[in-house]
């Protein structure tokens, strides 16, 4: 089982190729599901909050200026470039909308795993995912209000309290049941992280098949910025913490959390407040920082 759960997991980039193509071929079986969008993010963080316990926040206050520096990063330089790289390229409104709420998102889950695989530091990965996802309920609206503009109407308090619903809640609880010693949850954990693959690829193969036409129209440019906006993050984040003469374990850390956004949280939010089309930049950037974040990995692992 074991095994079985290790290797569906390490295909995760797989999967979200083989049916990302399915459901553009056959959007049929997928338009109408995006109502599982939310609950399956929420399921995903719920997953996540089983995997620690209580004492994982203490560890936060350890590193508290390296925390501070991967929070003050995260929340500046993916915002500025998602709204550089819209306003530069000229994209249409809706979908820059897209773009720009994948900058303003906090770390995504999947940056634990590849922090891992990259030989990080894997504990101030967890807490700057913590601390970033927490801090989104803030930082995330009013980021996103102010890269926008006062020409769109932005739902700032509904989009804090859907964060705090769709994250904060489900990981609180996975934390709490995970610290009562008396479940065992043991044979559950082993499951985990294939439960959060598959509830991923799901949400990613929904947005494509809800959206074939427009990725047969728009998906090649949109494609090419995700793309850009993920390795410019995970570039200028490394460059920045080496010229400030930190190791290259906690660069690599920091370089990850800061590239790899929570664009399924994204996602759900624009196409909760925006529309499906909105989600068409969080589904691709869902879709390619899978794809990026194990060669990266794999890459810095032989760099050692």
């Amino acid at each position: 089982m074991k095994q079985f759960v290790s290797i569906s997991t390490n295909l995760f980039p797989l999967w979200i190729i083989i049916f990302s193509f399915c459901a553009f071929l056959q959007p049929q079986y997928w338009a109408n599901l995006t109502f599982l969008i939310i609950p399956l993010l929420s399921l995903v963080m719920f997953s996540m909050g089983l995997t620690l316990k209580l004492e994982n926040f203490l560890k936060i206050f350890k590193n508290f200026k390296i925390l501070c520096l991967g929070i003050f990063l995260q929340f500046m330089i993916m915002p500025i470039l998602g709204f550089t790289l819209v306003k530069f390229f000229n994209i249409e409104q809706i979908i820059g909308i897209g773009i720009i709420l994948v900058g303003c998102a906090p770390g995504g889950t999947a940056s634990n795993v590849i922090c891992y695989l990259a030989r990080g530091d894997v504990a101030l990965s967890i807490s700057l995912t913590i601390v970033s996802t927490i801090l989104a309920v803030f930082f995330m609206p009013l980021l996103f209000l102010f890269y926008t503009g006062s020409s769109i109407e932005i739902p700032v308090y509904q989009m804090m309290f859907s964060i705090f619903k769709i994250v904060v809640i489900p990981v609180f609880l996975g934390v709490v049941i995970n610290s009562i010693k008396s479940i065992k949850l043991e044979k559950i954990k082993l499951c985990l992280p294939l439960i959060a693959v598959l509830a991923i690829v799901v949400i990613v193969t929904i947005i494509i098949g809800s959206n074939s036409e427009e990725i047969l129209e728009q998906g090649p440019r949109i494609f090419f910025i995700v793309v850009l906006h993920n390795l410019l993050g995970i570039f200028i984040g490394f460059y920045f913490c080496r010229k400030m003469n930190y190791s290259k374990k906690i660069s690599k850390t920091l370089a990850i959390e800061i590239g790899m956004q929570n664009s399924g949280l994204a996602t759900a939010l624009a196409i909760k407040y925006f529309g499906s089309l909105a989600g068409l930049a969080g589904a691709f950037f869902s879709i390619w920082h899978n794809i990026s974040g194990p060669i990266l990995a794999i890459f810095w692992k032989k760099r050692n």
